[in-house]
């Protein structure tokens, strides 16, 4: 029989993410099960109970990373530049308790068999996981051999993606084999429960959201059931992407672990001043998300689409540029924590994630407060870092060196 968990943490200043205040919050097995002042537990020591001292510390949801290449990315500039694997202890120190997996431009060494497997692997060891079906290529490479098919009848699968449109890697699809695809999409998730959603790679191409602008504009399937990402790879992209949120779209910001190079060299919208752009004008704060491509390539091409370099993205960027956020821009906590929290549950239909509520997934971050930096972290009702230092690690992570 397992040993039930209870977590008692204590005084700790709660962003659910709306800010809460000072309160106490019980974890009981893998659930929130109280919030409130004074928070008493006592099994008269037949269960034992941590007590986790919240004095000094932001108390959040954990965070939802909903674009990442669990099974590497890349190969853009040969084998030799295929990125590797992600491990658990890449999420659970910076914060992440869920995660969605993807394929991005390799959907052939790299395919949907690994791809569950995967994420199953990631869930055994402690932290919540989905994934998408299919990889930039239009028609969709599947596991069943259908869209809907594997919506419905892989438990992981919640969607499609990542789909490259705009973009000189993409199947440069036609609008009909596109609205297909998200058409499916759509049916299979109603059917099942599930979002049924579409991820979008958007690329470089002076056509910005053309495509999607064109679906939603044309046809009955709601702005929904896609989410355009990379909103923020240059300044042109972003305009088009204010754009499609006033009109009721949604759009995926890509944080950056290095953040300099990015705005500076390749000429990106750095997350921070995005979110004030998008702060200032009013627009709905339920419609941006924020992912981190993590294990992703970050290959540079020029102008003529000639391979220079390449990188590798990393899922720690999405609480530095939170941190950047509040401390550079002076944005609000509870705003810019909705991107990846209950903004991506909501969308993603992750029932019980995103949110510090009585009854939701025990997935909890503690902050320390003077400079936004991990102290704990709580995946399904078990500590994963303690005081800034992973406690649980994936099954092979002890021998790498």
């Amino acid at each position: 029989m397992e040993e039930i968990m209870v977590i008692l943490i204590k005084n700790a200043e709660v962003y659910a993410p709306e800010k809460l205040g000072r309160k106490d919050v019980l974890v009981l097995d893998q659930h929130i099960a109280a919030i409130g002042d004074n928070l008493k537990v006592d099994f008269g020591g037949a269960v034992p109970v941590t007590e986790v001292d919240g004095t000094d510390m932001v108390l959040t949801p954990g965070f939802i990373d909903s674009h990442v290449h669990v099974l590497g990315g890349g190969g853009e500039g040969g084998f030799a530049t295929r990125t590797p694997e992600a491990v658990l202890t890449d999420f659970t120190t910076c914060g992440i308790t869920t995660v969605c997996g993807l394929i991005g431009t390799d959907g052939v060494t790299r395919d949907m068999r690994s791809l569950v497997a995967k994420v199953h692997g990631l869930d055994e060891e402690g932290i919540s996981t989905y994934c998408y079906t299919g990889n930039y290529k239009i028609p969709i490479n599947t596991l069943t051999g259908d869209v809907m098919t594997d919506i419905m009848m892989i438990d992981k699968c919640i969607g499609v993606g990542e789909v490259a449109l705009s973009d000189h890697r993409s199947s440069q699809p036609t609008q009909a084999e596109f609205e297909r695809i998200v058409a499916d999409a759509r049916v299979a998730g109603m059917l099942s429960g599930k979002a049924g959603i579409v991820d979008i790679h958007l690329g470089d191409s002076t056509r910005y959201l053309d495509m999607i602008l064109a679906l939603v504009h044309n046809t009955e399937i709601p702005y929904t059931q896609i989410l355009p990402t990379h909103i923020n790879r240059n300044a042109e992209l972003f305009d088009a992407g204010l754009d499609y949120v006033k009109e009721g779209g949604y759009i995926d910001f890509t944080g950056n672990a290095d953040i300099d190079y990015w705005e500076t060299v390749c000429s990106e919208v750095r997350v921070c001043k995005g979110f004030r752009r998008y702060y200032d004008l009013g627009l709905d704060p339920d419609h941006f998300t924020m992912s981190s491509d993590g294990q992703g390539s970050m290959p540079v091409f020029d102008a003529n689409g000639v391979y220079k370099g390449i990188g590798v993205a990393t899922s720690a960027c999405l609480l530095k540029e939170i941190r950047e956020s509040v401390d550079r821009e002076a944005l609000p906590l509870d705003f810019v924590l909705r991107c990846v929290t209950s903004n991506p549950a909501k969308l993603l239909k992750l029932h019980n994630k995103g949110h510090i509520q009585t009854g939701y997934d025990a997935d909890i971050l503690l902050l320390n407060k003077k400079d936004l930096t991990v102290n704990t972290v709580i995946a399904k009702g078990q500590i994963m870092v303690s005081e800034g230092k992973p406690v649980k690690f994936g099954t092979f992570e002890h021998i790498r060196k």
